[in-house]
């Protein structure tokens, strides 16, 4: 490998074509993901069975919980080795990325068991009804099994693009992805097994992306390491990756968490209105997923600037991302929300459920708009190592706006109000990671400009 070729996509080349090379990947990559995200829905709804459709979506959101873990040292990890790397720092680097493999697998293992544990309180807490628990407690029964396999396979989706190398973080993902893809339609429906098939294929799948990733590493692809000798208790390695990934991922699992508690609030107008609801998401996720993916491929190469202290290549990259982010975000949701009719047809065919999925999808489009931006200046701040800023973010968005949001609107508006509390949510947390990210910016530049930038070591301390 081209270790120079590699870092000079990182500091020299033309700001647009940097951003694209990091970026189209990744937005790729979270393409596959979305696809696998739609298909377990789509072939599941393909046996007319709206209760199975149910049952998935009750299932997602506690499912989403691993991801959100690999999200810890996925972000966490990009952010620490993208600013060693800028530093010149390879050694703390290759210690960082051993951390997050073993730490992937430790948490893998204690959620999975975990989640075993307490599955029927978990489902219960979920909003899982007497017709649903069933399909439900299958699915999730065998996918939590694959945990620390969904934990590498989203961490290194990510690692891997902080050394400059987007198209092999790409791959893992696209490969455990399409493998899913591939099955779900044999074995839902040509095997006849329904929902188990479902979580069949996305075990496989989820496999298969892990092995990619660990393989990536054995054959020594990379300047970085996986090996257990180079994990690191000390120089502060792990506390560097929490600092960052914690925050990250805590949206993550908030994201979830409001997903639990929409679907538990809205049990009482019926198991239709769950599926409808987990179809509506489905629709808004389409640009929400290519936005993130717009985010975490900039997030490297703004990380890279910030620890080789290149300030003025920085802010370029940051307004070009912005300017990309709102453009293909008003895109993606002016299509869907010309397309919703026929998107949510591929999902539902029982009336009541479709009608509502309409409803729930053009109001959740409202402010779908706004992803590209939210993600790139929350994506700057990670790589910025802005761990106080990403924390008050992802507590914000998901958590301490959306929640009370739901409660309040749904006594006002009743089950619309559910729906409306998201775009208050995505609305007036794009307002606070502006200011946050304006805040954060002059602190470094004038700390920069005081000639102390290079106290900016892995874990953002001075921030």
């Amino acid at each position: 490998m081209n270790e120079g070729k590699s870092m000079e996509v990182f500091s020299r080349l033309p700001v647009p074509q940097a951003v694209l090379k990091n970026a189209l990947p990744a937005m790729l990559a979270m393409l596959m993901v979305l696809v696998y995200n739609l298909a377990d829905t789509f072939f599941i709804g393909q046996t007319k069975d709206a209760l199975q459709v149910a049952a998935v979506s009750l299932a997602t959101p506690v499912f989403l919980m691993f991801m959100a873990a690999g999200t810890i040292f996925g972000i966490g990890g990009t952010s620490v080795i993208s600013r060693a790397l800028g530093e010149g720092k390879r050694e703390y680097a290759k210690k960082a990325c051993a951390s997050c493999m073993w730490g992937c697998v430790a948490a893998g293992t204690v959620m999975s068991v975990l989640m075993l544990l307490f599955m029927d309180p978990i489902l219960s807490l979920a909003g899982a009804s007497a017709e649903t628990w069933i399909p439900a407690k299958t699915y999730l029964t065998i996918v939590v099994c694959s945990g620390p396999f969904v934990l590498i396979s989203n961490c290194y989706s990510n690692v891997i693009r902080a050394e400059g190398r987007s198209g092999s973080a790409m791959m893992g993902q696209l490969l455990g992805n399409l493998l899913n893809v591939v099955l779900d339609p044999i074995m839902i429906l040509g095997f006849g097994w329904n929902i188990t098939g479902a979580a069949v294929a996305t075990v496989i799948g989820s496999l298969f992306g892990a092995v990619y990733y660990i393989v990536y590493f054995v054959r020594g692809n990379s300047m970085l390491s996986i090996s257990l000798k180079d994990v690191s208790l000390k120089d502060g390695v792990c506390g560097s990756i929490l600092a960052i990934g914690v925050p990250a991922a805590l949206g993550s699992v908030l994201m979830s968490v409001s997903q639990i508690i929409i679907n538990s609030q809205m049990a009482e107008y019926g198991d239709m209105a769950i599926a409808a609801m987990g179809v509506a998401m489905k629709v808004v996720i389409i640009t929400g997923m290519v936005c993130m993916g717009l985010g975490q491929g900039v997030q490297p190469l703004l990380g890279y600037c910030v620890g080789a202290g290149l300030w003025e290549r920085f802010e370029k990259v940051l307004r070009f991302s912005i300017v990309f982010a709102l453009c293909l975000s008003a895109a993606l949701t002016g299509i869907c929300y010309l397309s919703v009719g026929q998107i949510v047809s591929a999902f539902l065919t029982e009336r009541t459920a479709f009608d509502y999925a309409v409803q729930f999808s053009r109001i959740l489009l409202t402010t779908s708009f706004l992803f590209g931006v939210f993600y790139v200046l929350t994506n700057a701040l990670q790589a910025m190592g802005a761990a106080r800023a990403a924390l008050i973010i992802n507590i914000s968005r998901q958590g301490l706006i959306f929640i009370p949001a739901v409660f309040i609107l749904k006594a006002a508006m009743g089950m619309t109000g559910l729906i409306w509390a998201q775009p208050v949510a995505d609305a007036a947390s794009l307002l606070i990671a502006a200011v946050l990210y304006g805040r954060t910016v002059r602190g470094l530049t004038g700390r920069a400009a005081a000639g102390s930038s290079r106290t900016l070591v892995p874990g953002g301390k001075t921030v």
